[in-house]
């Protein structure tokens, strides 16, 4: 944990590509051959702190099984559920802020980084599809939009390029964000 912590410190600091092993290593007070042997390469460092901030945890279970996401799949009024998925993206943003921008930016720069940032964006999709077809599946969902358009929409609004344009570089606030998050869920998907 205190060399993923090291990592995500260095990686603010000094972005993806200037941050070397055995930086980590310094950063995080152990031998270079500690970081390699826990993590294999830089990529895996990234990757391991990408799973950590996600689940906001050392566990292990999948974000699907997680008892926060579970309750919005779980809750039976459509505006409160698309409230409390707008509540949870900003929670897990506010985690994964500074490891999220690493991933966008390190992608085009290395193939490891790229693949995870693929699978992120295709997870953040079906994770966002569940909720859609949880709507779905009351009946929730406003005249003529089906749920896979109804997840496109929430995955658009959800992703974390929609976050760190609004948060990030306009400067809006978490409480902004989220409100607005939800009131444009709600406007866009329920009657």
């Amino acid at each position: 944990l205190e060399i993923l912590e090291a990592a995500e410190r260095l990686f603010a600091r000094q972005g993806f590509s200037a941050t070397t092993m055995a930086a980590l290593a310094t950063e995080g007070g152990v031998a270079p051959k500690t970081v390699y042997v826990a993590f294999e390469t830089k990529a895996g460092v990234v990757r391991a702190l990408w799973n950590l901030r996600l689940r906001g945890d050392a566990g292990d279970s999948p974000v699907a099984e997680r008892a926060w996401y579970r309750e919005v799949l779980d809750e039976p009024d459509p505006e409160r559920q698309l409230r409390l998925n707008a509540h949870n993206a900003r929670l897990g943003k506010e985690r994964l802020g500074v490891v999220l921008e690493v991933i966008r930016a390190a992608a085009p720069v290395d193939p490891e980084i790229d693949a995870l940032w693929t699978r992120i964006q295709s997870e953040y999709h079906d994770n966002q599809a569940a909720v859609a077809a949880s709507l779905a599946g009351k009946g929730a969902l406003r005249p003529g939009l089906d749920a896979a358009r109804a997840a496109d929409i929430l995955w658009t609004l959800n992703h974390p390029g929609t976050w760190q344009l609004l948060v990030g570089l306009r400067g809006w606030s978490p409480d902004e964000a989220e409100r607005w998050f939800g009131d444009t869920a709600v406007a866009q998907l329920l009657p």
